[in-house]
């Protein structure tokens, strides 16, 4: 089977259109600190509003816990939405009530609302099958068709994302086809030489995507906190920096088999120490063999990689003709221990073939650090998406769509 697109649902002027999209975005005092999400979403809301649709805009944001919480109110998002659309754009205080129903009720063709947090209701979570279409079937009250196209959420199977649907028409917005195609080109015949660059905190998230795609890169770069479990299951010390004990067969385990495929992983030589875990902590370079030997000692903890790896990264980046990157190389958020991840991100718009941000945490740091989305060859907007679909798993958002 094929992905249903939105040629599949032919004319949709005058119909509406409930829209899952992945709004998910950081806010800090009620102001939005990364509109990614919401102008990856424009695309296909532009496609519906110019064809004469009746936009119903739905989304999570946060983990309300199933119950209405205005610090996670989607009203700052919607305000943001109707700047970027350049119209007007309501706001629905709730997602199936009184609220819901009279905005979509007096919505225009080419207009477009927003209602509350999908995740106000405890139903859009819900493990019981029963309870999750229930609140499915209200949501279908509001629209004829849907398009799904929060491709963060499709390896949940929640009420919005899978079970809405199977009651309404249904087909993938554009954003979830340009994710599809990127990550099919990752796994199917990819352009060479191809290299991952795996950052993060814990070796246990990536686990997946290493043992999948073993078989189909040249070159693992492993950085961020997850490289102390591979130094540590070469037998160095890595002081009190993060370290996965349970998974240091495991990872063995893995260094044995790129040896035998004859795929290169490449380690840190030299790692950033500091005394302890703060933003204006005491810290200085230490050879990746020698993480207890820097003034702090046993105690010293690393935050990110050296310089010396930084560049080798860099290297082995620019002169790889395909790149998918997920996971930073340090505590960016922290100015003193951002520099790895600053050259990793720098050397990726310098690929000469296709450079991915794998979402989540990457694509935070790169607009952090002063990157602009259109400097890369593409941005996910599913950290957990992307890695569940590289590890090879059916995801239930695409499968629904017909995607096998």
């Amino acid at each position: 089977m094929t992905l249903r697109t939105l040629d599949s649902l032919g004319s949709l002027e005058g119909k509406r259109v409930i829209v899952r999209c992945d709004l998910n975005v950081p806010l800090r005092d009620g102001v939005i600190t990364d509109d990614g999400r919401v102008r990856a979403s424009l695309p296909t809301l532009n496609a519906l509003i110019n064809a004469g649709a009746r936009v119903i805009v739905c989304s999570h944001l946060g983990r309300p816990d199933g119950a209405p919480d205005p610090q996670y109110s989607l009203e700052p998002v919607a305000q943001r939405l109707s700047e970027l659309l350049g119209k007007p754009v309501a706001f629905a205080r709730d997602t199936v009530g009184e609220s819901a129903h009279d905005a979509v009720t007096s919505l225009e063709d080419g207009g477009v609302v927003v209602i509350e947090n999908l995740r106000f209701n405890a139903g859009e979570t819900a493990k019981d099958d029963a309870t999750r279409q229930a609140f499915a079937a209200q949501l279908a009250e509001l629209g004829d068709v849907l398009v799904s196209d929060g491709f963060g959420v499709v390896h949940r199977k929640q009420a919005s994302v899978y079970d809405l649907a199977e009651l309404l028409p249904s087909a993938a917005g554009l954003l979830i086809a340009a994710e599809l195609d990127v990550l099919d080109r990752l796994t199917e015949k990819p352009e060479r030489p191809y290299a991952v660059v795996l950052g993060g905190s814990k070796v246990s998230d990536k686990l997946g995507v290493i043992s999948h795609l073993l078989p189909r890169v040249d070159r693992i770069l492993v950085g961020g906190g997850m490289l102390f479990t591979f130094l540590k299951a070469q037998g160095h010390a890595v002081a009190s920096s993060l370290l996965e004990e349970d998974q240091l067969d495991t990872v063995r385990g893995y260094l044995a088999e790129a040896e035998k495929r004859g795929v290169e992983i490449v380690l840190p030589t030299d790692v950033v120490v500091a005394a302890s875990f703060s933003a204006d902590a005491a810290h200085e370079i230490a050879a990746a063999d020698a993480i207890e030997e820097t003034a702090f000692g046993a105690s010293g903890i690393g935050l990110d990689i050296g310089p010396e790896t930084a560049a080798r990264f860099a290297e082995v980046i620019r002169t790889s003709k395909t790149v998918f990157w997920n996971g930073p190389m340090g505590v960016f958020e922290f100015p003193a221990f951002a520099a790895g991840t600053k050259t990793v991100a720098q050397a990726l718009t310098e690929v000469d073939g296709l450079s991915v941000v794998g979402g989540g945490d990457s694509a935070a740091a790169v607009r952090q650090l002063g990157f602009s989305d259109d400097q890369f060859g593409h941005i996910s907007t599913g950290g957990g998406a992307s890695l569940e679909f590289l590890e090879g798993k059916k995801l239930p958002g695409l499968e629904v769509l017909g995607w096998a």
